[in-house]
Order: structure tokens, then C-alpha cells, then sequence
């Protein structure tokens, strides 16, 4: 054994393995067996993410591995964050390289330079203020220099373009010289202007036509009077007689050149109807008598979004892409009240109950609720702003003193009337948006247009306010159109449009489509449609022709 291992090296250390071969035994190979030593390149490229400092066997192999004397020093590793790298590049760029420096700049006087351009800017606001003044800006501050200049330009050559960061405004003088005002600067109307503009909102813009061949009877009475000389009761109890799904259309009125937006009856009785359009036009017919076109209500300088009447039917409201709300007499077709919302009401909805009939709450399209008093004036009731995106639907429940209302956060949201908290949520990740509404007459039930090509129902009798899954009405196509919905007054039925030109009925209980009637050949939406509230079968539909048609 001696012999054997006379030459072993005295400071080889204890991990390394011994071989002995048989034919020398005083030759002997020693190979250490390290798992880092293994690893090592013995030739070619060395791995540039390792640290052979900690491992090495000894100083020598270290630094045969790593140069570290340079000839500008000892060089060393290090590491430093993007973020932090990048934050000296541009300090190097904005002070070194193409900054001040670069004319000989000290830093006193670079700091002095950053100082005086930190006053010319506006403050940056309060955090806690979103829109409105003093509103938070931050590093988007404007400068309150002028950074405009008149550059004048010779015959011949061209007008310089301006850069992406400039921008101009030209006003016309009275010598019809040219003036650069700078942007954002309010430039105020003439006084001719400011007084017509006056006179106009005093007198009112909103005008009336009668289109009758009488506006009273041999009694006196207007078409407000309920007919009561013809085959069937338009005063008996609504939903006491059965319903059936129409077959054929009965008649069909063209009073809109452009698409309609909304369809209602007369409360109660359903003897008058009631279609705003894309014209900004509101118009009156008649149901059962001549069947004729009584009025137009002229005040919206663009589309008609909702309408709305009272519990008697005497007034009623208009909201348009005009951002206005107005208020109508039905009779005499006077503008009573006008409500400027300052955003686009896309529902409006009157309370429906005796003692709050005179208020009504408007869904706008800036995520708010506004809650008015018709009998007032423009100033809001309540306001409730707990919604992420445009209002689509407002319903009334629990004997109106709550309503529910959805938007396009594709939540529902339920709300004790007059309290601006809500009590109760609904936002699941697979819910889709909620679009158009309709409760039925049970009062159990709100059923909802869903962007998936279905309708939904949500419990408003109770405080569980959940939904039901087992009920899901399909067959048709809404997806991306607000397409209308109604129930029959028994609430044996549902209609709905399409946006292929169709109407579509289904059973209430065992969600069957029994019915699929074409309303338009060519295809357009069918968006509006109302069940006449005395009568079996009458069903009223309209949409993107500007066709009114009465099935039956």
C-alpha cells in the first residue's frame, strides 16, 4: 500500500478520485470529480453568466478565468436595473450630450435654467379633482409662454408645414387681416350673436303642427278622449283577456323618413301611438279611428333616443343626441320644461307611481343617473354615479320604490329610489351587456336584451335579485343593436325584433319560439316593438325603414 501510493500528491484534496493501473501500478492518473470543475471549458468560448470566483479551486485558477487588471483599472461586475440605466441615459443625454453642458453650461446655471422653465408651466392640479378646473395634469401641463409666432411668407415660396408638437388658430379680423391666437385661448362671440342666442332660448325653438282634420269633436274633445263607440273596451282592466301571437299585418304608416328610435303607446288605453325618429322628429297617430298622423313635436336638432309619457298619458318626455330633455303636453303639443343634461340620455323613464309621477330619471351616456322633478327646473333631484360605462336600461320595482338599471360595464345595479347607494350588484366575468328591458306583468320578473342573442330574466320581487337560469329565450339575432323587447299584458308571451327584419314570439314559461313573422324583406332592423294593452293580438313594430306596421 506504500508503495502503491508513494507519489500521491500531499495537498490533493479528499473529493478527488484515485486510478491505479494494473500494468504500472507506480503510474497513477488523479481526475477531481467537482461538479463545477466538470463543467469547466476546457476549450473554446467560457460562459459569460458564470461566477468562477466562489468555485475556484485556487487564486490561480481564478485568474486565468477573469482578467480583471486593465490597463484603466481593476475591473469588476455589477449589476444595475433597467429602470436605473435607462434614467442615467437620459440624464446623460438631457444634461451631457445635448443639453445645456454642450454650451458651456455650469451646473448652478443648468439648475437655474431648469427653475425658470418649471415656473413658465402651469400647476399640475389636485390629484383628488378629475374634471373641471383644477383638474390634475401632472407632467402634461402646458406652458404659459407664447410659443407661437406669425411667419410670413413671399411670393413664390411654399407655406412652411407645421411640426408635430405645433399647432394654430386663425381669426379673421375686421380688416381682413389674419391673426394667430394661440390654442386653448376662449374666444368670445360677437354681442349680436350672444343676444340672438338669448332671444332664441327665451321664445323657445320647439314648434307644433296639427295634421287632423279637426282638433275637437262635436263634443269638444280632442284625440285624447278614449274612444268608446267601438267593437271592443279600450277602459277594461289591462292584462283581464287572453293574448294570442298575430298572423298578418293590418296596416302600415309612413310617417318617418328616417329610421325609428322609439315606439310607445298611450298608457292604459293604447289608442294613440307615439314614434320619435333619426330626423329629431316626435309625431302622434292614431290607432283606431281614421288612422291618421295628428301631430309632430319639432324641437331636437338630431336623433330622437327615448320617449317616455306619464301614468295619464297628458305629457310626456323626448331625449335626443342633442344632449336635451324636453317635456311635452300631448293635447296642445306645447314644450313645458326642457332639462340640459350636458350628456346624451339614452333612457328616460317617468316614476310610475301616484305620489313621485311629476319625477323622472334619465340614464346618460358619462355613466350617471340623474333624477329630476318636471315640475321644477333644470337643476337635478339625485344623481347616482356608481356606474362604469353608458346607462342602457332603467325599470322600476318592488312597487316602485326601487329601480335596477345596467350599462355597457355589463353590470346590473339595483337602487333604493331617492338613496344614491346601491344595494345590490350583479357583475359576473361571463355576463354580457344588457342593452334593452322590459318587466313583465307580473311584476316578478325583469327580462333584458342580451348582447349574446338572448334574453334573460332577473327576480325583482324579492331582495335576492338573482337570475334565472333556466330561463333564456333564443331564436334571434341582437348582437350590437339595441333591440327592443315587450311582454303581452297576460304575460303568457314575448316579442322582440331582430336585426335581420324579424319579429320573434316566444312562450313565457317553457321558452319555446313559436312564432317568426318578417316585418321587413329587405333586412333592416325591426328595434321597436309594443303589445297594444286592450286587444288580443295587436302588435305594433318599426325600425330602420321608418315603418310603422300593426300586426294582428
Amino acid at each position: 500500500m506504500s508503495d502503491a501510493f508513494s507519489d500521491y500528491p500531499p495537498n490533493l484534496p479528499v473529493q478527488d478520485a484515485l486510478i491505479v493501473r494494473q500494468v504500472q501500478p507506480a503510474d497513477h492518473a488523479v481526475v477531481p470529480y467537482t461538479g463545477d470543475d466538470l463543467a469547466r471549458p476546457r476549450l473554446g468560448p467560457a460562459n459569460p453568466f458564470r461566477d468562477d470566483s466562489a468555485t475556484a479551486l485556487s487564486s490561480t485558477t481564478s485568474s486565468s478565468l477573469k482578467r480583471k487588471n486593465v490597463l484603466t483599472g481593476l475591473a469588476e461586475e455589477t449589476f444595475i436595473s433597467e429602470h436605473t440605466f435607462r434614467a442615467k441615459h437620459r440624464a446623460v443625454e438631457r444634461a451631457g450630450a445635448g443639453g445645456p453642458q454642450r454650451e458651456g453650461m455650469s451646473n448652478r446655471e443648468q439648475k437655474e435654467l431648469h427653475k425658470r422653465l418649471r415656473a413658465e408651466r402651469e400647476a399640475k392640479g389636485d390629484a383628488t379633482i378629475a374634471d373641471g378646473d383644477g383638474a390634475y395634469v401632472g407632467p402634461w401641463a402646458r406652458y404659459k409662454r407664447e410659443r407661437y409666432e406669425v411667419v410670413e411668407v413671399g411670393e413664390g415660396e411654399e407655406e412652411a408645414e407645421l411640426g408635430s408638437d405645433e399647432e394654430y388658430e386663425v381669426v379673421e379680423e375686421e380688416e381682413g387681416e389674419e391673426e394667430v391666437v394661440p390654442s386653448g385661448t376662449v374666444v368670445q362671440a360677437p354681442a349680436p350673436s350672444l343676444a340672438r342666442r338669448k332671444e332664441v332660448e327665451e321664445l323657445g325653438e320647439e314648434t307644433t303642427t296639427f295634421h287632423g282634420e279637426s282638433q275637437y269633436d262635436y263634443l269638444g274633445r280632442t284625440y285624447m278622449h278614449v274612444p268608446r263607440d267601438l267593437d271592443i273596451s279600450l277602459t277594461k282592466e289591462v292584462g283581464s283577456i287572453a293574448n294570442f301571437i298575430p298572423k298578418k299585418v293590418l296596416r302600415t304608416w309612413r310617417y318617418h323618413d328616417k329610421p325609428i328610435t322609439s315606439l310607445r303607446l298611450f298608457p292604459q288605453s293604447s289608442h294613440l301611438g307615439l314614434s320619435g325618429s333619426a330626423d329629431g322628429l316626435v309625431k302622434i297617430w292614431d290607432v283606431y279611428r281614421q288612422r291618421e298622423l295628428l301631430r309632430t313635436f319639432a324641437g331636437h336638432n338630431k336623433a330622437i333616443t327615448d320617449l317616455s309619457f306619464n301614468n295619464d298619458g297628458t305629457k310626456f318626455l323626448s331625449g335626443g343626441f342633442d344632449r336635451k330633455i324636453r317635456l311635452w303636453d300631448t293635447e296642445t303639443g306645447q314644450c313645458v320644461n326642457r332639462f340640459n343634461c350636458g350628456k346624451t340620455p339614452h333612457v328616460i323613464k317617468f316614476n310610475p307611481s301616484a305620489e313621485n309621477g311629476h319625477e323622472f330619471l334619465a340614464g346618460l351616456s358619462d355613466n350617471r343617473i340623474l333624477q329630476y322633478d318636471s315640475r321644477a327646473g333644470n337643476e337635478t333631484v339625485q344623481e347616482y354615479d356608481h356606474h362604469l360605462g353608458a346607462i342602457n336600461t332603467i325599470e322600476f320595482i318592488d312597487e316602485n320604490r326601487r329601480f335596477m338599471s345596467t350599462s355597457d360595464d355589463r353590470s346590473l345595479r339595483v337602487w333604493e329610489y331617492g338613496i344614491p347607494v346601491e344595494i345590490k350588484t350583479i357583475s359576473e366575468p361571463d355576463m354580457f351587456a344588457l342593452t334593452m328591458s322590459a318587466q313583465h306583468p307580473s311584476g316578478k320578473y325583469v327580462l333584458y336584451q342580451c348582447s349574446d342573442n338572448s334574453i334573460v330574466a332577473y327576480s325583482s320581487g324579492s331582495d335576492k335579485f338573482r337570475q334565472h337560469r333556466k330561463k333564456a329565450w333564443r331564436g334571434h339575432n341582437t348582437a350590437g343593436s339595441a333591440i327592443g323587447l315587450t311582454c303581452s299584458p297576460d304575460g303568457q308571451f314575448i316579442a322582440s325584433g331582430d336585426t335581420g327584419g324579424s319579429v320573434c314570439f316566444w312562450d313565457f314559461k317553457t321558452c319555446k319560439l313559436y312564432s317568426k313573422l318578417t316585418a321587413d324583406s329587405a333586412g333592416g332592423i325591426v328595434n321597436c316593438v309594443a303589445w297594444s294593452e286592450q286587444e288580443t293580438s295587436k302588435v305594433f313594430t318599426a325600425g330602420a325603414k321608418g315603418e310603422i306596421k300593426m300586426w294582428d
